[in-house]
């Protein structure tokens, strides 16, 4: 579980910094407002570039500490500078980076429950809430910010999400 998760996470999100800081060269390049890119997004009902960075960081830092039994720690949502965003993701790489791989003994059944806005909730068991659930949007949120930076110029490629450019 834990080669599943931070060890998932952690190479995912360093690559996520590598890809904002091409951000920053990009807008500093263009002469662009790095606040631009930051509220970008790919279509008026989609979270900006911002949203999809925080969220991104909140389900890897979120089910690692519910798979350990941990209280997810809490950042304000308040980035809106693409420096901002990476300071966001180094804390989050410095949490996970805390947590050792012996947290995770018998996290495949460790019950999950998270709240949902209208009162209920989504129940899973750990293995299940981490693969069909937690990676899946972690990957979405990690990949629309991708997305949303190569849709504005920033020039990168599969080999930067995939980290090894």
């Amino acid at each position: 579980m834990y080669a599943m998760s931070v060890e998932t996470f952690v190479p995912t999100l360093r690559a996520l910094t590598k890809i904002l800081e091409k951000a920053a060269q990009h807008a500093s390049a263009r002469k662009l407002d790095p606040a631009a890119l930051a509220g970008a997004r790919l279509a008026p009902d989609m979270y900006p570039l911002v949203k999809q960075v925080q969220i991104a960081c909140d389900f890897a830092k979120g089910s690692t500490a519910r798979l350990t039994g941990q209280d997810p720690p809490r950042f304000e949502d308040n980035e809106q500078t693409l420096d901002e965003l990476k300071s966001r993701v180094a804390k989050t790489l410095d949490y996970l980076q805390s947590v050792r791989a012996g947290a995770f003994e018998g996290s495949e059944d460790r019950d999950v429950r998270l709240p949902i806005p209208n009162g209920g909730s989504l129940d899973f068991k750990g293995l299940a809430y981490l693969k069909d659930w937690a990676l899946p949007n972690f990957y979405f949120h990690v990949v629309t910010a991708y997305d949303i930076l190569r849709h504005n110029g920033v020039e990168i490629g599969k080999r930067d999400y995939l980290g090894t450019a």
